[in-house]
């Protein structure tokens, strides 16, 4: 029987003993035996802080952006060798497409995020620039750098390919080399997953690595430049949380754990209403997509106490329609369990809650199956469970992580938060109605308990993308049980891989260490006009001043009537004089901004390709008749795009008036061509 192999050290090694044998769950046949034996777990850790690091920092945030990029449309051409293996896992065509497309979605993700939102450089400048003096020579700016070691990711089995990809995407785009170890009953996806990703050759050497198997003594070797995230239950989490090296190296560690997940049925929400519709197909869905094998599932419906006998009716109705069976069947919509032991698990479970809730719907000792034996493979009924006294603790603290849910009555509003506080920490919860007040009462009330809340209603029906799936820009994590960290959630998780550090220097040399131009740093006051230069030519710094330029009473009133813009203070003097802030006719805000335009623009062809936008604009000193501005203009960053022929620049514009007093501050924003023909 074949053995999984793990990828280590730049190279496929087979483990040096027969290994565990793993089942299809759906067959009950082995398919593969795995062990990590043989493999140098301290080597491994060492080759990726040693080999893998130091290329993938070399690149810029925008370089392993669009390898990001290139990575997931390379995996969506293969993506059908993974649809047909998820099939063994017990995965319908349905299952396979949310791991399997959701994880290269991630990947597309990150690739467009770090092309927009990050600097094509290797430092990420976090916020703005501090002073720290009064004469402006003192400044401080914070900074993220790459930490220097592995990301260690322990996943669990529930999404081979989804789980790997999501922790993957953000250590990459920071620069940081990943380690994946899959848990071993759907390991076999995982290991064809990396074989897909070491075979598109787009990866630097040594930033992915794979073991399959047991982790061994992996953790002893960690330092305080690596970080661990995990996947799975609560007592792995806190098991793992306080390993002697991590506690010792204080190992940045991320948990994603149990989580008894909540949807709230609105009061509004009446039987044959919209809101109710969607309530009870959202829970039939979460409860049988990947089999209820999602840490996101919902598991606590809770429902008014004056429709819990319709809710309960409904589900029991769109439950029968399920039709469980070999996930390769084309009238199957729910398939098996990962495995044999799942299914005991989900049996144990189901006996703990029992003692506090009847089963209204399926029998989990038995279950027709279509094009399957239901004993060989690990199939399962779906289980609706109702809990008529929502003061159990059973319902709000045991899991059963398969298709199964609870339905429990609430009698207000307070005493839904109440009763979703019981399950302390959630990763997600969703409320389902079309009165927007309770909507608003309810989040508040229960964000604390949650990372992620979802409302329902029927202006959003159409395009939500559901109860149970995460987003990559959006933050994947809860509080308490759910572990206490955060996965994904756009940029942030990128931050998560990469130390932040404050720096505190002059303004010159903050400038060099971000690569951008900040107040009071050198200036260039070049000969030839930046406007003239090439991104192949142009350096933070160079700058341009000009003016004066006297504006007039004839300019503000020319403005006032061109543009239609005749508000009191640029067009009645006694009510002008009248306002504390002006005392006096001003020159409109946007008049100021045109005129320094009018000063600083080289108007003839050249490699400044196009203006699209301002940002920052404020008016400081408002501006009279008579005065004069000048206009200082700065390239303050440079970013060249990895895929085009231009990059942006954004320029520091300040504007001053006779007595040198800022009269305006603002960027703006270019498409600069990268050459230009001189």
């Amino acid at each position: 029987m074949t053995a999984l192999r793990s990828y280590v050290h730049g190279g496929w090694q087979s483990p040096s003993v027969d290994g565990t044998p793993l089942h299809d769950a759906v067959t009950g046949a082995e398919i593969a035996r795995i062990s990590s034996a043989g493999i140098d777990m301290a080597g491994a850790l060492d080759y990726g802080r040693r080999v893998g690091g130091p290329p993938l920092r070399e690149l810029t945030f925008h370089e392993r952006a669009l390898i990001l990029k290139q990575l997931a449309l390379y995996l969506q051409g293969q993506r059908d060798e993974l649809y047909e293996l998820s099939y063994r896992t017990g995965a319908t065509k349905y299952d396979a497409r949310f791991d399997v497309d959701g994880g290269i979605g991630v990947l597309f993700t990150y690739g467009s995020k770090g092309r927009r939102e990050l600097p094509n450089d290797t430092v990420y400048v976090d916020g703005p620039m501090e002073p720290l003096g009064k004469g402006g020579t003192f400044v401080g700016q914070h900074i993220a750098t790459s930490l220097r070691g592995v990301a260690i990711q322990i996943n669990a089995f529930n999404f081979p390919v989804w789980g790997p990809l999501e922790k993957f995407a953000p250590a990459f785009l920071a620069g940081v080399p990943s380690l994946i170890k899959p848990a071993s009953q759907t390991a076999y996806l995982t290991e064809k997953l990396v074989e897909l990703m070491v075979g598109s050759g787009l990866l630097p050497e040594g930033s992915l690595q794979l073991v399959c198997g047991s982790a061994g003594d992996l953790l002893d070797h960690v330092t305080e430049q690596d970080l661990v995230a995990f996947t799975g239950s609560a007592s792995t989490a806190q098991r793992l949380r306080s390993h002697p090296a991590i506690v010792r190296n204080a190992t940045r560690f991320n948990a994603e754990a149990d989580s008894l997940n909540l949807s709230i049925l609105g009061p509004d929400a009446t039987p044959g209403s919209a809101e109710f519709d969607l309530f009870v197909k959202q829970l039939v869905t979460e409860m049988t997509v990947k089999v209820g094998q999602k840490c996101t599932a919902i598991r606590r419906a809770f429902v008014p106490t004056d429709h819990m006998d319709e809710v309960a009716e409904a589900v029991r109705e769109r439950l029968g329609r399920v039709v469980v069976g070999n996930p390769t069947a084309p009238d199957v919509r729910m398939g098996a369990l990962a495995s044999l032991e799942q299914r005991e698990e989900v049996r144990r479970s189901l006996k703990a809650l029992t003692d506090a809730a009847r089963v209204v719907y399926g029998d989990p000792e038995q279950v027709d199956v279509v094009d399957a034996d239901p004993e060989r493979g690990a199939f399962i009924s779906p289980v609706l469970l109702r809990a008529d006294d929502p003061g159990r603790a059973e319902p709000h603290e045991v899991e059963a992580f398969g298709p199964v849910a609870t339905l429990l009555p609430y009698t207000s509003t307070d005493h839904a938060i109440e009763l979703a506080a019981r399950g302390a920490g959630s990763l997600v919860g969703s409320v389902v109605t079309g009165d927007a007040r309770f909507a608003r009462d309810v989040v508040v009330g229960v964000a604390p308990w949650h990372g992620r809340l979802l409302v329902v209603d029927t202006e959003n029906a159409k395009e939500s993308t559901g109860h149970g799936s995460p987003l990559p820009m959006l933050v994947h994590g809860g509080p308490g049980r759910a572990g206490g960290g955060e996965e994904l959630g756009g940029i942030r998780s990128v931050l998560h891989y990469m130390q932040r550090t404050a720096v505190q220097a002059s303004p010159s040399v903050l400038s060099a260490v971000t690569g951008q131009w900040v107040h009071g740093a050198r200036q260039h006051d070049t000969t030839t006009h930046p406007f003239r230069k090439s991104l192949a030519e142009l350096r933070v710094g160079d700058t341009v001043v000009a003016g004066p330029r006297t504006v007039t009473q004839a300019d503000i009133d020319h403005f006032a009537e061109f543009t239609g813009d005749t508000f009191y203070a640029h067009t009645n003097a006694e009510a002008a004089a009248a306002n504390p802030f002006f005392e006096g006719i001003v020159a409109h805000g946007y008049l100021v901004v045109s005129l320094a335009a009018g000063l600083f623009v080289q108007p003839d062809p050249g490699p400044v390709l196009a203006n699209y936008g301002l940002e920052n604009l404020r008016f400081l000193t408002p501006v009279k008749p008579g005065d004069e501005l000048t206009v200082t203009l700065t390239a303050a960053q440079i970013t060249p795009r990895v895929d085009a022929d231009y990059g942006e620049v954004r320029w520091n514009c300040d504007v001053v008036n006779t007595e040198g007093e800022l009269a305006a501050r603002y960027d703006v924003l270019t498409l600069v061509a990268k050459e230009w023909p001189t």
